[in-house]
């Protein structure tokens, strides 16, 4: 998937597999994981909503090249060869084929100490802990449903 938020405007993006979907807080929440040197952690400290874009497996190559580039060096979304449609203050891609668009509702940072498994430690040579974000899902799309709509 590929997580996407908008700062001034302007999307980042990059792919991700880490995360999760449920029922937090009587809400329906995605819960994604982020480490603080990815570009696209800015944007989302930055914005009060992101975007879980689900490609097809036809697109595996500009997803490999969504999490391989920083979009600060590259405009790294064009490069892909993705279209990007905004949605008000959300940004997702024409080429998904389902996106959820998560208003957030929860960020904390990984903790070490909370770690009950000691094997998890080895994940973090360079003690760059993920940030949790939780978002409430507000809107679930279909491909069809958002080619279609009028922004």
């Amino acid at each position: 998937m590929l997580i996407t938020a908008m700062r001034d405007g302007v999307p980042n993006t990059m792919t991700a597999s880490w995360g999760g979907f449920g029922v937090l807080w009587f809400k329906n929440v995605a819960t994604i994981y982020v480490r603080p040197q990815r570009y696209t952690h800015e944007f989302l400290d930055a914005s009060d909503s992101f975007t879980l874009s689900f490609l097809p497996e036809k697109y595996r190559d500009a997803l490999n090249h969504c999490g391989k580039t920083s979009g600060r060096d590259s405009d790294k979304i064009t490069q892909a060869g993705l279209a990007t449609i905004i949605d008000g203050n959300s940004a997702y891609f024409q080429e998904a084929e389902f996106v959820m668009v998560c208003r957030k509702i929860y960020k904390s940072k990984l903790e070490p100490m909370g770690f009950l498994d000691a094997d998890i430690e080895k994940c973090y040579p360079k003690n760059d802990y993920h940030t949790i974000y939780i978002g409430e899902i507000e809107k679930c799309l279909k491909k069809e449903e958002f080619l279609n709509a009028q922004f």
